[in-house]
């Protein structure tokens, strides 16, 4: 008799993991599986100290502080999370799946995929002397802020990591200068609006065409567009923030259909594969807004479709206080 879990979660980041705790609410066998050596997804592995604002509830929290709380919810249910396993292929038997990673295989009734946009690596600045200076002098993420107390920085990109870093760092640097090639920056206004306030300096509209060693600091040759002008910036390290380059051939490879944006999925969040669902930024439908707090209203829809898929007599619960109830009666 081979086990089988009610619900296989794929990906361990925010949505996953609030997705586990709300599927243990409704009793269900429940595991994550986490390609990663910790759970938090990206959130974890690229942006622990940066500051989240557009978290309900809370004005702002670092993207550890978001992870930590989700995972002792998690915890206070008891979902099976297996980590540095990586999903290579989902077969489908006649219970449901069978779900192959590096270290072996289980089965499952159902599948919630959860893997953010994919693998992820950074766009890196396209300098040849780049290369050499990183993470020394040079670096595309900031997992800990203590390097930059009291330091210049200069900061690339005119996105809303960029300038969410600017306004977090300014409170620690000695100075921060933000770097954009276009003088209208794509984050949100309300952020755009504190870049002053904070003390950040625009270097606008100019790109980075130069960096060289200078006295133990680092110096730019910036151009400005559409000019020949071009001007020498020094700072002590240079925080490149052009965003991330992201493969999804894995999640191709299982079978599910996409589009340029992600999985294609239904109202329910069904995939084109039956009781294999997506969510998060894994997921992809018309008018689609990729943030943490649209994942998480996703992971309800997709978990009671799959408990209705497989117990079709059963009433599901939908609200957290039935759904603690029944916890407790368990």
């Amino acid at each position: 008799m081979k086990n089988y879990y009610d619900i296989t979660i794929i990906g361990g980041g925010p949505v996953g993991l609030f997705a586990a705790t709300y599927a243990r609410m409704h009793l269900a066998q429940t595991q994550v599986i986490e390609s990663l050596d910790q759970s938090g997804g990206q959130v974890s592995a690229l942006f622990p100290a940066k500051e989240i604002y557009d978290i309900p509830g809370f004005t702002r929290l670092t993207g550890q502080e978001l992870i930590d709380n989700l995972t002792r919810q998690a915890q206070h249910y008891g979902p099976e999370i297996k980590l540095n396993q990586t999903v290579q292929e989902i077969i489908t038997t006649d219970q449901g799946y069978e779900v192959v990673t590096n270290q072996g295989s289980t089965f499952t009734k159902t599948i919630i995929v959860a893997t953010g946009a994919g693998a992820f690596q950074p766009r890196k600045l396209r300098l040849p002397e780049a290369g050499p200076l990183e993470g020394t002098k040079v670096f595309y993420f900031v997992k800990d802020q203590t390097p930059f107390i009291d330091q210049d920085i200069a900061i690339a990109g005119g996105g809303d990591s960029a300038v969410d870093w600017a306004l977090h760092l300014a409170e620690v640097a000695h100075s921060v200068t933000l770097i954009h090639r276009r003088d209208q920056f794509r984050a949100l206004e309300s952020s755009v609006a504190k870049l002053e306030p904070a003390g950040v300096k625009l270097a606008t509209p100019y790109t980075i065409r130069a960096l060289a060693d200078h006295n133990e600091k680092l110096k730019l040759t910036l151009k400005k567009a559409r000019s020949t002008t071009s001007e020498e910036l020094v700072v002590d390290k240079l925080l490149v923030n052009y965003g991330f380059v992201s493969n999804n051939n894995m999640v191709r490879s299982w079978g599910l259909d996409t589009d340029k944006r992600g999985i294609t999925v239904d109202r329910t969040m069904m995939t084109s594969r039956p009781n294999i669902f997506a969510i998060g930024d894994a997921a992809s439908y018309p008018g689609k807004t990729p943030l943490i707090a649209t994942g998480w209203g996703e992971a309800p829809i997709a978990i009671n479709a799959a408990l209705n898929a497989i117990y079709p007599d059963r009433n599901q619960a939908l609200h957290s206080t039935q759904l603690i109830k029944n916890f407790v009666k368990d």
